[in-house]
């Protein structure tokens, strides 16, 4: 499997992921003061986690696509790839986290760096 169907399957796994964990997350929403109530911590970044799998999933797929579209320097290909393969795993994982323990808020910066680790390469080599 080449990067850019590697980044293709990520990308409808992670879509996947979206659907699964809100459907389990949707069981509960009925309640008003589940998790905290609609606008407390927890449940925000439960919804942020649910919909972090679906934009990281667009990234990785828009990632994919782009492979196939241009040519990047094989360095800045593996720091990208390695990047939103990072990002698609930790943003949820923080999000979930930062819900069960609020101390685990800490670690955004680690997806936030994958992210840029993502974009930048694809910017810079794509020139």
């Amino acid at each position: 499997m080449d990067v850019s169907q590697l980044h293709i399957f990520i990308g409808w796994s992670s879509m996947i992921m979206g659907a699964l964990s809100g459907a389990i997350i949707g069981l509960f929403f009925h309640r008003d003061e589940w998790a905290g109530g609609y606008g407390s911590f927890r449940r925000r970044m439960l919804r942020l986690g649910h919909i972090a799998f679906f934009g990281l999933g667009i990234l990785n797929l828009l990632f994919g696509l782009t492979t196939q579209a241009i040519t990047l320097p094989e360095t800045y290909l593996t720091i990208a790839s390695i990047g939103f393969m990072l990002a698609v795993v930790a943003m949820p994982l923080c999000c979930f986290l930062s819900a069960w323990r609020k101390p685990f808020r800490h670690m955004f910066p680690i997806p936030v760096l994958a992210v840029m680790a993502g974009i930048v390469p694809i910017v810079m080599g794509g020139i």
